[in-house]
C-alpha cells in the first residue's frame, strides 16, 4: 500500500480558526469618535425651522424651572424684559418668581418648533450661572450649543480644587480668553460649574480641556494642540489624513517625592500567644495591700495624696512668685590699665627743638646754606673780571 502523507493525516485549521486565532494576536483597536470623522462641506447652512414644517403646532404644553442664587436676582429683575421679549419671538413664555427663586418657561400653542421649549430651558440655565443675556441669547439661534460642567465632585480637597480653578482661568484670565478664542465658545467659570456657549465641536473641545484642568494636567499643553489643529485644519490636504504626527507627546513627570507619613505603622513580630491580660483595679489593691484596709484608712490615705499635692503646687508657685524679687547678675566691672611710666619723657630734647624751630622762618634756608651760596656767587663775579 501507498503510504499516505503526514498532510493529509488530521484535517487541518479551517479558515475560520486562523481568523479567529490572528484576532487574538491583535490589540483592540481604540474607539474611533465618528464625529471627528464627518465632514460639512464649506459654506452648508442647516435651513431654518418655520411655521410651515409644523403648521399644525404641538399637542401638548412642557414647561422647565430652574433655580437661581439670591445674588442673580437683582440682575435678573433687570433683564427680565429682554428675556421675555426675546423668547416671545418663539412664542415661549416666561416666568420669573422672586419668591421661590425660580424661573419658568412654558409653550403656548402658537408654539411650533419643538426644540424651542429645549433651548428656552438652557437660555434660563446659563442665566442661573451667572452668564450675562447678551451671551445667553445667543442659544437660541440654530448653530449654537450649550454645556455646563460640574467640577465640583472631582477634587476632593478644596485647597487643589481653588488653585486648578485658578490654573483654569490664567493669569488676569489670559488661559481662558486664549481658549475661547481657540474653541470660538463663551467660557464663564463661576463657583463649581464652567459655562460654555458655542459651537458643538468648540464645547467638545472645552469640556475636554476642563476635565484635564482638573485631573492635573495643565491647560497649556490642551491649548498647544488645540493650536497646531487650527493651522492643519486650513490645509485641504491634511484633511483627509491623522494628525497624529504632527501633534506633541506630553509625558507626565513626577518630580516631587511622596510625601512619608509622620508615624509610620511598624509591624511587630508573630506570636503565637495572646497578649497578657492587663491587672484589675482589685489586683492592684491586693498587689499594693490597699484591698485589706478600712474604708476610713482608704479616706485618710487619699487626703494625705491630696494634701502633699496641694503642697507641691503651693510650693511652685511660690517659686515662680519670687522669681520676679531675685535680682539680675550684674556684669564683672572691668578695671582700666594705668598709663605706664616705665618710658621716661626726654623735655632736653623737646626744648632743643622748639629752640631751633624758633629761629628758622617760615619757607627760609638754614644759615649753613645761605653762607655756601654766598660763597659760589663770589667765586663767578671774580671768574667773569
Amino acid at each position: 500500500m501507498a503510504a499516505v502523507p503526514e498532510e493529509e493525516v488530521g484535517p487541518g485549521p479551517g479558515p475560520k480558526q486562523k481568523e479567529k486565532h490572528k484576532n487574538k494576536n491583535k490589540k483592540k483597536a481604540e474607539p474611533v469618535d465618528e464625529s471627528e470623522l464627518l465632514t460639512v462641506p464649506d459654506g452648508w447652512k442647516e435651513p431654518a425651522f418655520t411655521r410651515e414644517d409644523n403648521p399644525k403646532g404641538l399637542l401638548e404644553e412642557s414647561s422647565f424651572a430652574t433655580l437661581f442664587p439670591k445674588y442673580r436676582e437683582a440682575y435678573l429683575k433687570e433683564c427680565w424684559p429682554l428675556v421675555q421679549k426675546a423668547l416671545g419671538e418663539h412664542y415661549v413664555n416666561a416666568a420669573l418668581d422672586l419668591i421661590e427663586g425660580s424661573m419658568t418657561v412654558t409653550t403656548t400653542k402658537k408654539t411650533f418648533d419643538p426644540y424651542a421649549i429645549i433651548r428656552a430651558r438652557d437660555l434660563i440655565k446659563l442665566l442661573a450661572r451667572s452668564v450675562p443675556f447678551e451671551q445667553a441669547v445667543r442659544i437660541l439661534q440654530d448653530d449654537v450649543a450649550c454645556d455646563i460642567i460640574k467640577i465640583g465632585s472631582l477634587v476632593r480637597k478644596r485647597e487643589t480644587f481653588i488653585k486648578r480653578r485658578a490654573r483654569l482661568l490664567g493669569p488676569k484670565g489670559s488661559t481662558l480668553k486664549a481658549l475661547e478664542l481657540l474653541t470660538n465658545c463663551y467660557i464663564m467659570v463661576q463657583g463649581n460649574t464652567v459655562s460654555a456657549l458655542g459651537p458643538f465641536s468648540g464645547l467638545k473641545e472645552v469640556r475636554k480641556v476642563v476635565l484635564d484642568t482638573m485631573k492635573n494636567i495643565h491647560p497649556i499643553y490642551n491649548i498647544k494642540t488645540l493650536m497646531i489643529k487650527r493651522e492643519l485644519a486650513k490645509d485641504p490636504e491634511l484633511r483627509t489624513q491623522s494628525w497624529e504626527r504632527f501633534l506633541p507627546k506630553f509625558k507626565r513627570k513626577n518630580l516631587k517625592k511622596r510625601k512619608e507619613p509622620k508615624k509610620k505603622n511598624t509591624k511587630k513580630e508573630y506570636t503565637p500567644f495572646p497578649p497578657p491580660q492587663p491587672e484589675s483595679q482589685i489586683d492592684k489593691e491586693l498587689a499594693s495591700g490597699e484591698y485589706f484596709l478600712k474604708e476610713r484608712q482608704k479616706k485618710r490615705k487619699q487626703m494625705e495624696e491630696i494634701k502633699a499635692k496641694q503642697a507641691d503646687a503651693i510650693k511652685r508657685r511660690q517659686e515662680e512668685r519670687n522669681k520676679a524679687f531675685i535680682p539680675p547678675k550684674e556684669k564683672p566691672v572691668v578695671k582700666t590699665k594705668k598709663a605706664s611710666t616705665e618710658k621716661k619723657i626726654d623735655i632736653e630734647a623737646i626744648k632743643e627743638k622748639v629752640k631751633n624751630a624758633k629761629k628758622k622762618k617760615l619757607g627760609a634756608l638754614p644759615e649753613e646754606e645761605v653762607k655756601l651760596k654766598m660763597a659760589a656767587d663770589e667765586k663767578k663775579k671774580k671768574k667773569k673780571k
